[in-house]
C-alpha cells in the first residue's frame, strides 16, 4: 500500500495512470465500434478518453522547465554521442510541452485568436523527433552492449555452444544472422532497462507517425501501443532499477 501511495503521489505517477487509462478507452472504443448494443458504454469510453487527456494536459504545465534542466544536464555527459542524443530527445521535448501548453490554453478560453490544428500538427512533429532521438540513444546503447558481450571470453564459448548444438538448424540459418541475433537477445536479456526503454519509444512512435501522416495505421493500433507504452513507463517508474539512466 505504502508503493502505492508514493507511486500515486508523484505526478509523473498519476500522469502515467491517466494515460493507461485514455489509450486503454481509446483501444476498447476501436474494439467495440461495430457492437450496437454497447453504443451507451462506447459514448462513456470517449468521454472518459477526453477527460483522461484533458487531465494529462494539466499534469503536464511544469514540464517544460524540467526538460530544460535536464538538457543543460545531458549537455555534461562525457559520451558526446549520448549527450547529443539525450540534449536532442529533451530540447524537443520542451518544445513539444510549449505547444501541448498553448493548445490547453486555447481549450480552456485563455487564448482564442490560434491555428489550432497547426499547433497540434507542430506538437506531433516535436514528440516525433524526440522518440527518434530517444531510439537513436537506444540503438547505441544496445550496440554498445553488443560489443563489451562479444569481447567476453564465456560469452564467446556460449555463442559458440549455441551454433554448434543444433547442427540441423544451423544448416538452414545463416550462420552470421544466428550469431547477430543470439548476441543482440542477449544483450538485452542481460539489460532490461534498455530492452524496455526501446519497447516503449517503438510503441511511443505509432502515435506521431499516424497523427503526421507518414505511417497510416488504426486507432486499435494507437491505442494498443499507447496503452503498453503506458504500462512500461508505469512499471519503470514503480521499479527505478528498470529504468534507463542517464
Amino acid at each position: 500500500m505504502d508503493a502505492v501511495v508514493q507511486f500515486t503521489s508523484q505526478s509523473q505517477g498519476r500522469d502515467r495512470i491517466f494515460r493507461a487509462t485514455q489509450y486503454a478507452c481509446a483501444l476498447s472504443v476501436y474494439l467495440l465500434r461495430n457492437n450496437s448494443e454497447r453504443k451507451d458504454l462506447v459514448a462513456k469510453l470517449k468521454s472518459l478518453e477526453t477527460n483522461m487527456s484533458a487531465g494529462r494536459k494539466l499534469f503536464r504545465l511544469g514540464n517544460t522547465i524540467n526538460s530544460i534542466e535536464a538538457a543543460k544536464r545531458t549537455m555534461q555527459l562525457s559520451d558526446r554521442v549520448l549527450s547529443l542524443c539525450l540534449t536532442a530527445a529533451n530540447a524537443s521535448r520542451a518544445l513539444y510541452f510549449i505547444c501541448d501548453n498553448v493548445l490547453w490554453a486555447r481549450n480552456v478560453g485563455l487564448i482564442r485568436h490560434i491555428d489550432k490544428e497547426r499547433w497540434s500538427l507542430n506538437a506531433s512533429r516535436c514528440y516525433f523527433l524526440s522518440l527518434v532521438t530517444s531510439l537513436t540513444r537506444d540503438v547505441y546503447e544496445v550496440v554498445q552492449l553488443m560489443a563489451q558481450k562479444a569481447r567476453d571470453r564465456h560469452f564467446r564459448q556460449k555463442m559458440e555452444l549455441h551454433l554448434n548444438e543444433s547442427p540441423e538448424v544451423a544448416e538452414a540459418v545463416i550462420p552470421q544472422l544466428d550469431a547477430f541475433l543470439f548476441l543482440l537477445l542477449e544483450s538485452l536479456r542481460s539489460h532490461p532497462a534498455v530492452a524496455l526503454d526501446m519497447l516503449k519509444n517503438v510503441c511511443d512512435l505509432f502515435i506521431p507517425l499516424d497523427r503526421l501522416g507518414i505511417y497510416q495505421s488504426n486507432a486499435g493500433v494507437v491505442g494498443f501501443c499507447g496503452l503498453l507504452s503506458s504500462v512500461i513507463g508505469i512499471v519503470t517508474l514503480a521499479q527505478p532499477k528498470l529504468r534507463l539512466r542517464p
